[in-house]
């Protein structure tokens, strides 16, 4: 396989006439001809992804996030993304992203996010349109639990499914609510809110939810909600990625579990965590 080879095909598999139009994807950098022999999947390429490519071999990273989605005027070594950009090419490392045409894709990321829940007839939260539009195509899934789950139940369960990092998983609403159907989406998700209330879902899984839009979701009648880390959100992506590479092309594919997630820290207040535990312990043994 040739670094030409692989980004034709991915190039198939996520059109980049599918991505949003301010986004940046497709390949960034490498020779087209060069060999390719091992790859490595990441959600990001950061300095500490691109060190661990160098040091298994990799000769193509596929990453989710763009490294150059807003205009640079200088990729000099004293920049942080020129740094990166001169340790990949002195390293005749590849550079793809599929970013928002991998979103939209189906199977695409909230599918991998959907799986790890267990969901099941799966549909788009907010269908695709133009020309990603059609075959089960959009943003977001809509799919159905294998039995029903309280909030709290839930919220355990997507942190014991999703790659785990300091943020955790918190929710908002009853922890009591029963949870039948719910939406997910890869990354952040709080420009989506209305489509979950439309869509009259239980509750609805994302990353990067804020404070002021969640209260008024909730107060608006909005499903419960559950805020998960970025990262660990995209992350399930990658196997699928992966799993494709390997299949179709032959090629050796590695997959990051390297934590970009840049929350490191995380303490519940042992006021709250006490009172939590004991409210628990009261609804398992009434």
């Amino acid at each position: 396989m040739t670094v030409r080879s692989l980004v034709e095909a991915l190039d198939a598999r996520y059109p980049r006439a599918w991505a949003e139009s301010w986004d940046r994807v497709g390949l960034v950098l490498g020779d087209f001809e060069a060999p390719v022999q091992r790859v490595l999947c990441v959600v990001d390429c950061v300095p500490e992804t691109v060190e661990q490519a160098l040091a298994i071999g990799a000769d193509l990273i596929v990453a989710h996030h763009p490294l150059l989605l807003k205009p640079v005027s200088s990729i000099a070594p004293d920049t942080f993304k020129g740094r990166i950009i001169h340790r990949l090419i002195r390293g005749d490392v590849a550079l793809y992203t599929a970013h928002t045409n991998a979103d939209v894709a189906n199977p695409g990321v909230s599918d991998a996010l959907a799986a790890r829940l267990g969901l099941t007839g799966l549909r788009p939260l907010v269908p695709a349109e133009g020309a990603a539009e059609g075959s089960g195509r959009g943003l977001g899934r809509i799919g159905e639990l294998p039995a029903p789950l309280t909030l709290t139940a839930l919220t355990s369960l997507a942190a014991s499914r999703l790659p785990a990092t300091a943020a955790g998983v918190r929710a908002a609403g009853d922890p009591s609510r029963v949870i039948r159907t719910v939406a997910v989406c890869g990354g952040a998700g709080d420009s989506f809110l209305p489509a979950a209330t439309r869509a009259g879902v239980d509750a609805y899984l994302c990353a990067d939810l804020r404070h002021h839009p969640v209260s008024e979701h909730l107060a608006s009648g909005g499903p419960a909600l559950l805020d998960v880390a970025h990262w660990a959100s995209e992350r399930p992506w990658l196997d699928d990625v992966a799993s494709w590479l390997r299949e179709e092309f032959g090629v050796e594919v590695v997959v990051s579990d390297l934590d970009t997630d840049p929350w490191t820290v995380h303490s519940a207040s042992a006021h709250f965590a006490s009172d939590h535990f004991a409210s628990e312990e009261k609804e398992n043994h009434p």
